[in-house]
């Protein structure tokens, strides 16, 4: 039975990719940040791979099982009313099939978009070869069409991200791909790492689909990335790596000091409870 919700969660995700405003998500790792994403205000809220993978133990690059991804991003889906888009790293397999079951997953667990990434983890062949992503790509939109539920799929390269190849060269081959990707049936293209203020214009204009870029200390602001053309910025597992850096902070005062001070400005333990209620 086709769920209607879901369907209008992915409609009204896919039109925030149009709006007049940037669509901004600060990425959330597990039901407690995503409440209060949501709390905050935001109208959508994207998970973050290596956020949930470090909280349950495990290294980012795909070593996290796909059933245990997502079944966090089904907790964080059922107790936020926004729509969730989940980040599913390369898709848990090399075939364009492990992308459609993926999707498959994404569409079960409740989430109404997800990213797709063209990284391989293979020093030698860092990306996966345009054709195959491209298959993978078809194959997500036509599990997406087959299951009712429209999900927005962001497909992303990791050209500047993993600085491959000459740097004069990544601007056009970044271009090529994301090309590739939007006719191939991605609703908004990714490239993470990308930072120069005119190149990330540029490329917004060249597009002729919603660009997402990963932003944080020393990006350009979400005010002057909304001015280049941008249409989502995402902060990846930023928030969650800030909240291991406080952990950090509050192990090493306790251990040289034995005070409290980095303790301070924490949510109160009321407010969390109510916002899990």
């Amino acid at each position: 039975m086709v769920n209607t919700d879901q369907q209008q969660k992915a409609q009204n995700f896919k039109s925030l990719h149009h709006g007049s405003k940037v669509l901004v998500l600060p990425n959330a790792w597990d039901v407690a940040s995503a409440c209060i994403v949501e709390q905050a205000g935001f109208g959508a809220i994207a998970t973050t791979s290596a956020g949930i993978a470090f909280t349950l133990g495990y290294p980012d690059g795909q070593k996290i099982t796909r059933n245990e991804m997502l079944q966090v991003v089904a907790r964080i889906a059922s107790s936020v009313r926004v729509p969730v888009t989940a980040d599913v790293e390369a898709g848990y397999g090399d075939r364009p099939e492990d992308a459609a079951e993926t999707a498959r997953a994404v569409i079960q667990a409740g989430a109404v978009g997800m990213n797709l990434e063209d990284a391989t983890n293979d020093p030698q062949n860092p990306l996966a070869p345009l054709s195959l992503q491209l298959e993978r790509i078809a194959a997500v939109r036509e599990e997406a069409n087959s299951s009712l539920v429209p999900i927005v799929l962001n497909a992303r390269t990791d050209i500047y991200l993993l600085q491959i190849g000459a740097a004069e060269k990544r601007y056009d081959e970044t271009l090529r791909r994301l090309s590739a990707f939007r006719e191939a049936g991605a609703d908004c293209v990714f490239a993470p790492g990308l930072k120069d203020a005119e190149t990330i214009q540029r490329l917004a204009s060249d597009l002729r689909c919603p660009l997402n870029i990963l932003a944080g200390p020393g990006w350009p602001s979400i005010p002057e990335l909304e001015k280049m053309g941008v249409a989502r910025v995402s902060l990846g597992s930023g928030p969650m790596r800030a909240t291991l850096g406080l952990t950090e902070k509050i192990a090493k005062e306790l251990k040289t000091s034995g005070t409290y001070k980095t303790l301070d400005g924490a949510m109160p333990y009321a407010d969390v409870n109510r916002i899990l209620e």
